[in-house]
Formats: structure tokens, C-alpha cells, sequence
């Protein structure tokens, strides 16, 4: 099962495309929405989701993968309920990077803190991340700084931010998954 987490743009028709290119790797795709306005609701939400979606599935091998803002959730969700993550492009600071988008960006902050104490160094291995060098929307240079030393690092060459075609990284996701 994989569990697929979009981003800010919770209506792009790029989702059902991921989405329908994921199914390549394991036909169980499961899409969680959230609102992606008010994190701390998205939060206690997406928990709510995982773990009954986890109670759904005989596969003894999920993964969480979000791309954007879902990758920023997929980090933490996948952390707190022991899955695998694959992060695409996570934005990192929506705390900072969002203002005027959501409605309460201060709330990013307070669930950072709120989060497990070094919850990157008891996760580490654990996520796969997926930066895109031609990203329009953040620097992944920084991204990649940040996460090197826990999480394994790929970088594309050709994608941009929303990450339209995950062909060339399937081969590589599936690989994490079951490993």
C-alpha cells in the first residue's frame, strides 16, 4: 500500500497522475486529502487517516510518500506511525514559505516543537528523498543540507516542483519500499 499526500495545490489534476503512476509499483494507492490550511487540524487528521487506512491493508510493507507540503507531512505522519516516507520536494518551513497562503502558519511552528526531540535522527534511513535541481519554488539545495545526514538523497534533472512524472524515479521508490 502506498499512501500518497499531495500538496498545497490539493486540486491539481497532477495528483491522479502521481497517483496513477505510483499503481506501476503497487496497485494500492490511497489518496489522503487534507485541507491544508489549518496544520494542526491536518495533523490530527492525517493521524486519524494512516492508522485506519494501517488497519485496512494486509501489505506488511506501506510507505507514505507526499510531494511539496505533503512531503512535509509524510516526514512526521510516516515517523509517528513507523512507515517508510518518500519525500518529493518537502517543503521543509511552510511556517515561513506560506505566509498569505495559509491560515495559520504559526501552528507549523508550534507542531515542530511539539514533535518527537531529534525525531530526524531516530528516523533516519527511513525516508527517501526525491529533489527536483529545476524546482521554481524552493531551493533544494538547502533541503538536501538539511536532510543528507539522515535520509538518503536523490536528485532529478529534468522535473520541476510538482514533480509531473515519477518514471524515472519508480524503479527507485519501489526499491525503498521493499528494502
Amino acid at each position: 500500500m502506498i499512501l500518497y499526500l499531495h500538496g498545497f495545490d490539493a486540486t491539481s489534476p497532477g495528483n491522479h497522475e502521481k497517483i496513477r503512476q505510483l499503481q506501476f509499483i503497487d496497485k494500492d494507492v490511497r489518496l489522503l486529502s487534507y485541507s491544508t490550511l489549518h496544520p494542526k487540524h491536518d495533523m490530527q487528521h492525517l493521524l486519524n487517516e494512516v492508522s485506519k487506512q494501517l488497519k485496512l491493508t494486509d501489505d506488511s510493507e506501506p510507505i507514505i510518500i507526499g510531494v511539496g507540503l505533503g512531503g512535509y507531512w509524510a516526514e512526521r505522519i510516516g515517523y509517528l506511525n513507523g512507515l517508510k516516507s518518500v519525500l518529493i520536494n518537502p517543503n521543509l518551513t511552510p511556517q515561513d514559505n506560506m505566509l498569505g497562503k495559509i491560515d495559520r502558519p504559526e501552528e507549523y511552528s508550534d507542531i515542530a516543537n511539539k514533535c518527537v526531540s531529534e525525531f530526524r535522527e531516530k528516523n533516519s534511513g527511513k525516508s527517501l528523498v526525491i529533489l527536483s535541481r529545476n524546482d521554481d519554488t524552493f531551493d533544494n539545495q538547502v533541503v538536501s543540507d538539511e536532510l543528507s545526514r539522515f535520509y538518503e538523497i536523490c536528485w532529478d534533472e529534468e522535473q520541476p516542483h510538482k514533480f509531473p512524472v515519477l518514471a524515472s524515479q519508480l524503479p527507485r521508490i519501489q526499491a525503498f519500499k521493499k528494502g
